[in-house]
């Protein structure tokens, strides 16, 4: 069995990083990567650094924040926000990042992720889905989860599998920032159904929202935020608690 990831996630702006609920309600955090290094310390898995306004503001990620963080680091990074084609993907893999994570780019051009999949390979391309459940069912949302969409999220999924994807970064913007816990129900469904790893974003509140986004959400690994970065769920403390529930994951 594959262990489970934990995986801490830096939203950054203005080169700090910063955490809201709901997508809004914006507050800092710290320096991304001071604060990257702490948690691969603490035995992060991984870490996703994004940046959250630059699809709205059409600005790239900035390479020099991926330069700075891949000379500090040594686990797996990923970065993601105002990803528009190849030749962003290659100047960040270049700085030194292991993934990209694309959203609203490859929403508005689904060949993107084929592009990207057969130019870098399936490993290096993540497909970042901000979903919210609406009356006509479960929509995906782009633009930092600013406008809404009419693709509906399980069929996105399937589609971006299709095309290349290596995995799914699902993020619930119902559970975004509110501690109530992760979006079980979707987040199952797509873990079951897709032959891809499905990380799982969006409502950690409680060691115990991990176990069931793993044992019921049937996730392959755990993003979360707020939790990690004011000190609510030590790294370490969180792993000794998965092991307990019978959970792999590397201590």
């Amino acid at each position: 069995m594959l262990a489970k990831r934990i995986i801490p996630c830096l939203d950054v702006r203005d080169g700090q990083t910063v955490k809201g609920i709901n997508f809004v309600n914006i507050r800092a955090a710290g320096d991304p990567v001071e604060l990257g290094a702490a948690y691969a310390g603490q035995g992060a898995d991984e870490l996703v650094y994004l940046d959250i306004t630059a699809s709205v503001e059409r600005r790239g990620t900035f390479v020099e924040l991926v330069e700075r963080v891949a000379q500090t680091l040594n686990i797996p990074f990923t970065v993601g926000g105002g990803i528009r084609n190849e030749e962003d993907v290659a100047c960040l893999l270049a700085a030194g990042a292991d993934k990209i994570s694309v959203n609203t780019a490859a929403v508005n051009c689904p060949e993107l992720v084929e592009t990207l999949a057969r130019r870098f390979g399936s490993q290096c391309v993540v497909v970042a889905i901000d979903t919210k459940r609406t009356p006509e069912g479960d929509l995906v949302y782009i633009h930092g989860g600013r406008t809404p969409t009419e693709r509906r999220t399980q069929e996105w999924a399937r589609e971006v599998v299709n095309r290349g994807a290596g995995e799914i970064l699902l993020t619930s913007m119902d559970h975004d920032g509110t501690k109530n816990g992760f979006a079980l129900e979707i987040t199952r469904e797509l873990a079951e159904s897709l032959p891809i790893p499905v990380i799982a974003s969006g409502g950690a509140g409680s060691k115990e929202h991990f176990v069931e986004v793993f044992k019921v959400g049937k996730a392959d690994a755990a993003l979360a935020a707020s939790v990690f970065h004011f000190g609510e769920i030590p790294i370490p403390e969180l792993k000794r608690h998965l092991r307990t529930n019978r959970i792999e994951v590397r201590l």
